[in-house]
């Protein structure tokens, strides 16, 4: 009998579930318990939407079957032998293909093998591009591409019979070529592997100029590609939370997407990887911005916890830019003394641009000081205040430093519009201040100006065929200029090797950054014309300013719901506005 009990507890153990779990093989145990690092992100696998080149030169050569990869696949390698794309190199040439996705997009590359293939099949060179002309081009040299932060250019072995998941950049076009002579390689599929936040778009903007559509829309996307599971400046490189950086994207976010919890994570990121009194990615202007991003986020959702949760920090370092003041009243900072890059070698806009900055940020710690009933630090945020403003810069001719300036209210905002934002077109703007002059110019009633300026500006990427805003743009760019998505013909400039100065010389140059994004914003808050008054959109003002358009509609999103609004013009110029606004959101004109 006890033989019989003592078999009978052996056979309940083995059957126990927890005995199972440390037998059976992973996919049977329970996950929720596993530490891993969390990601909001989703993928997808994209076809290529157009062959744009191959290496053939027509003979039908070394490219065989190239139409078959523009067909949806499965995604699966599997034992059919089909007619699939094949690669073919000898001494003479070697099989090329650049596939275009249609848009820029932030992820990888499948690659699914067939049958038909060696064992191993080979290797291939596969090269990234945000342009036709980056996949083109190769690693060094003026101009050159480069592998920074993430790879673009770079050799890989196929498997046979198999599937394989290679890269992590910003990219609409990627060039494959075979590397060995005497290869031949067959692929069955080529997919893109997009990587992104599935999230709606709440905000919307239209209008009867489809151009101003584009842009608002190319402006909302660009951000959302560098929404990952932080708020990159860019999908290609940096790849980083710039804090600066942040305030347009995060602007765009209020506008679009609503709530996102990409901001607070990256915003805490920087903080906690901040410690006093350093300043934000080395930048004195950067740690004021993390002020102002925090104003104009609580403005918009409302979230007084979250905004406790900053208080010691904010506190400390408003007393820390608060002892960054000579007895004048003029800003003395350290660090990196930085606005943007077309401004950085401008040491009195930059100085005039940092007055501006402290003047914006002490305006905004003595904001959300009182909401936080931090008496100490909205006393120190007055006596500041009226410190800084005994000092006001020359205006210069600077765009940069006239916008801020006149958003600072340290200059009359129609004298910076009439002596420098206006002068000159388009000349002098930058993708990153570009924001910044546009809302100067509203804040001097010349609506019509900055929407010509989103139009000439912002317009020209989109003729050259950018589907998301660039790291830098300069008009002059335009002059015989190549579009990015075709091969560069003889006797064309190509934009993308020939521009670009300080970190984004040639094909290093970014053409997916967020900070291009303002003209979303503008659009949403100046011609849909809705401004939050109260916290968490409580209270907005709509007050539409349609310049030379005859109608706009939109969504504007708020924690409440969705506010959807329409304005026409009518034949005496008046305007006409509907209005349907969410319970719990009040509507003032």
């Amino acid at each position: 009998m006890r033989i019989i009990h003592c078999f009978i507890l052996t056979i309940l153990f083995l059957l126990s579930d927890n005995f199972l779990a440390q037998q059976l093989p992973l996919p049977f145990q329970d996950y929720r318990d596993i530490k891993a690092r969390p990601t909001s992100l989703t993928r997808k696998y994209l076809t290529p939407t157009r062959i744009v080149w191959t290496s053939d030169s027509g003979n039908g050569k070394y490219v065989i079957n190239a139409q078959s990869i523009l067909k949806q696949g499965t995604g699966q390698a599997d034992l059919n032998a089909g007619t699939y794309l094949k690669l073919i190199g000898d001494n003479t040439n070697k099989g090329g293909i650049i596939l275009d996705f249609g848009k820029e997009i932030q992820g990888g590359l499948e690659i699914i093998t067939s049958i038909n293939n060696k064992n191993p099949v080979g290797k291939v060179r596969i090269r990234f591009g945000e342009s036709v002309a980056e996949t083109m081009s190769d690693i060094g040299g003026e101009g050159g591409a480069t592998n920074d932060h993430a790879m673009r250019d770079f050799i890989i072995t196929l498997p046979w019979l198999g599937r394989l998941t290679v890269g992590n950049s910003g990219f609409r076009f990627v060039r494959i070529d075979v590397v060995d002579t005497d290869t031949e390689v067959e692929i069955k599929e080529i997919s893109a592997s997009f990587e992104y936040r599935d999230i709606l778009y709440l905000g919307s903007f239209r209008c009867n100029d489809e151009y101003l559509n584009k842009i608002w829309l190319t402006g909302a996307y660009t951000v959302h590609l560098n929404m990952q599971d932080y708020l990159w400046d860019a999908i290609k490189r940096d790849r980083l939370v710039w804090v600066g950086d942040l305030h347009p994207e995060v602007m765009t976010i209020n506008s679009v997407f609503g709530y996102n919890d990409v901001v607070p994570k990256s915003l805490d990121l920087a903080r906690d990887i901040t410690p006093l009194p350093a300043w934000m990615n080395g930048i004195s202007s950067y740690s004021m911005w993390w002020i102002i991003i925090h104003r104009d986020w609580y403005l918009y959702q409302g979230d007084l916890e979250y905004l406790k949760e900053q208080q010691e920090y904010m506190s400390r370092l408003l007393k820390l830019l608060s002892e960054k003041i000579d007895e004048n009243g003029k800003e003395i900072l350290d660090g990196n003394r930085f606005l943007d890059w077309p401004s950085s070698e401008n040491t009195e806009a930059i100085h005039a641009g940092l007055q501006s900055m402290m003047v914006m940020t002490f305006e905004a710690g003595e904001e959300l000081s009182r909401i936080l009933n931090d008496k100490d630090s909205e006393t120190l945020c007055q006596s500041t205040l009226k410190k800084l403003r005994k000092h006001v810069p020359d205006i210069t001719s600077s765009k940069q430093a006239a916008s801020l300036l006149a958003l600072s209210g340290l200059i009359a905002p129609k004298k910076a519009n009439d002596e420098v934002l206006a002068q000159n077109g388009v000349h002098g703007m930058s993708t990153f201040y570009g924001y910044y002059m546009l809302d100067a110019r509203a804040k001097a009633g010349d609506y019509k100006g900055a929407i010509d300026n989103i139009r000439e500006y912002w317009g020209a990427m989109i003729d050259l065929g950018a589907t998301t805003f660039w790291e830098d743009f300069d008009i002059n760019w335009m002059k015989n200029a190549a579009r990015i998505d075709e091969v560069v013909p003889e006797g064309k400039v190509d934009v993308h090797a020939s521009y670009g100065g300080y970190c984004y010389k040639g094909y290093r140059h970014s053409f997916c950054h967020g900070w291009a994004s303002g003209p979303t914003t503008w659009l949403s808050r100046h011609v849909l014309g809705v401004k939050p008054l109260e916290a968490g959109c409580k209270k907005v003002r709509i007050t539409p300013n349609l310049g030379d358009l005859d109608w706009v509609e939109g969504t504007s999103p708020t924690p409440y719901g969705i506010i959807e609004i329409k304005h026409t013009k009518q034949a005496d110029g008046k305007i006409k506005s509907e209005i349907k606004a969410p319970e719990g959101v009040v509507v003032v004109k």
